[in-house]
């Protein structure tokens, strides 16, 4: 098992890429702490997690509140003595033009996708410096390419990848390696919510899937398999990456994408 005694917490753990990365991390000997808003939805993570014989509890936590970041890492210390692994993946987005954001939006979102890292590295980095541990940051392609009608959540994504590259140079002398992902299109509830408003949702559903050179939006676990890989001595000497995950969606320019792609919106978090 690549991640046999370890220690990860997982925020925005209770849907998508956060759940499914509980479970596989689970299954690989990781004891996980799932974090989430949503306490209804981490119970039934905790639930998948132990119908398998698997160790994981759930810890309710607003990861934009400065003492329930506290509480969330000092619960796991106490539980489970050590803390080996951080995967940031609580995100939310605002898919639309900038005249039409408020400044409170704005805020809200820098708040949630990179306050809340701010946050739980702050918190976790003297713990993770114990066990030489690993960050994993949830970026986006967006934060790498830009996307159209979605210039908020971009820059969010944007920071998230400067920050996990400055930390990762900060981090490193303690043995410490930190790393984003950067995926397109994923199959998450938040994606379906947000294609059921279209007018269209089958015609979005197809562009989507046409948006990634291999012909199909990603599942929450493909995306796990590379938090696993980041979280795992698979990738020992990788540290201050960006890994791209997106199917060939950034080739879709040279490859002389449709232009219908460019009004599809990605949903990772």
């Amino acid at each position: 098992m690549q991640l046999q005694d370890q220690v990860a917490i997982i925020t925005g753990g209770a849907g998508g890429i956060g759940a499914a990365s509980a479970q596989l991390f689970a299954a690989e000997g990781a004891k996980v702490v799932v974090t989430d808003i949503n306490e209804a939805q981490i119970e039934t993570v905790i639930q998948a997690i132990h119908s398998q014989g698997q160790q994981a509890f759930g810890f309710p936590c607003d990861v934009t509140e400065a003492s329930q970041v506290e509480a969330l890492v000092e619960r796991t210390i106490e539980r489970f003595g050590r803390l080996d692994i951080l995967f940031n993946n609580a995100g939310r987005i605002l898919p639309r033009l900038i005249e039409h954001i408020s400044e409170d939006e704005w805020d809200q979102l820098f708040q949630v996708n990179v306050k809340s890292m701010f946050l739980t590295i702050k918190q976790a980095l003297p713990h993770l410096k114990q066990t030489k541990g690993r960050i994993i940051n949830m970026a986006s392609m967006t934060g790498v390419s830009g996307q159209r009608e979605n210039p908020a959540y971009s820059a969010t994504k944007g920071a998230v990848i400067a920050l996990t590259k400055a930390l990762a140079i900060d981090s490193a002398p303690y043995g410490v390696r930190v790393n984003a992902i950067c995926p397109a299109g994923v199959s998450t509830p938040l994606m379906e919510k947000w294609l059921n408003q279209l007018p269209n949702p089958e015609q979005a559903r197809v562009e989507q899937d046409r948006s990634h050179m291999l012909g199909y939006t990603a599942s929450p676990t493909e995306i796990a398999r590379v938090a696993l890989f980041l979280a795992s001595e698979f990738s020992s000497f990788v540290t201050g990456d960006a890994v791209t995950v997106d199917g060939g969606a950034t080739l879709g320019y040279g490859a002389g994408a449709k232009p219908e792609w460019q009004f599809v919106k990605q949903v990772n978090d």
